[in-house]
């Protein structure tokens, strides 16, 4: 067996589809993706009430992190006008892409960023809960009990089997 060129394995780019126009983010390089999924990670320790190295996060203050994630797609938006909030929605959804997969980053996108949206609303869970409730158990298979309900089926089932 031989390892097939990873080229033809991975799906190494993100389409984004933005008022009528498709912009494609380009894979990131290994540094960007290794400082995203530093600072992604100081992030959810900050948010978890956590100790968070400041050099991390100085470190993405100090470049322009959206530019470095959206890649050739940034300055197509930016030349294309794209106001701040569709921007910004399309470069935190190619850092979810990089620190996690491409259905994750669909996720987040098609939430909106809204992460109420991002859980199953309430009459789903309902729904699913109700379902797993009205889900009858499989009764034992065990032979060691006899059926009750009419009277004396045990005592012919007995009798059958002698």
């Amino acid at each position: 067996m031989t390892f097939k060129a990873l080229g033809e394995l991975l799906d190494q780019s993100l389409t984004l589809p933005v008022n009528g126009k498709s912009y494609t983010v380009p894979p990131p390089s290994a540094k960007t993706g290794l400082r995203v999924q530093a600072i992604m990670q100081a992030a959810a320790t900050a948010a978890d009430g956590g100790k968070v190295d400041e050099a991390i996060l100085a470190d993405a203050a100090e470049r322009d992190m959206y530019a470095d994630v959206l890649g050739t797609a940034h300055a197509a938006m930016v030349e294309d006008d794209v106001d701040w909030p569709t921007l910004k929605h399309c470069a935190v959804t190619a850092m979810v892409w990089i620190v996690q997969n491409k259905d994750a980053a669909e996720r987040y996108w098609n939430s909106g960023g809204d992460p109420s949206r991002l859980a199953p609303n309430r009459k789903a869970r309902r729904s699913s809960s109700a379902t797993a409730k009205s889900t009858q158990s499989r009764g034992s298979t065990s032979s060691t009990s006899h059926r009750q309900g009419k009277p004396g089926g045990g005592k012919k089932r007995a009798a059958a089997r002698k």
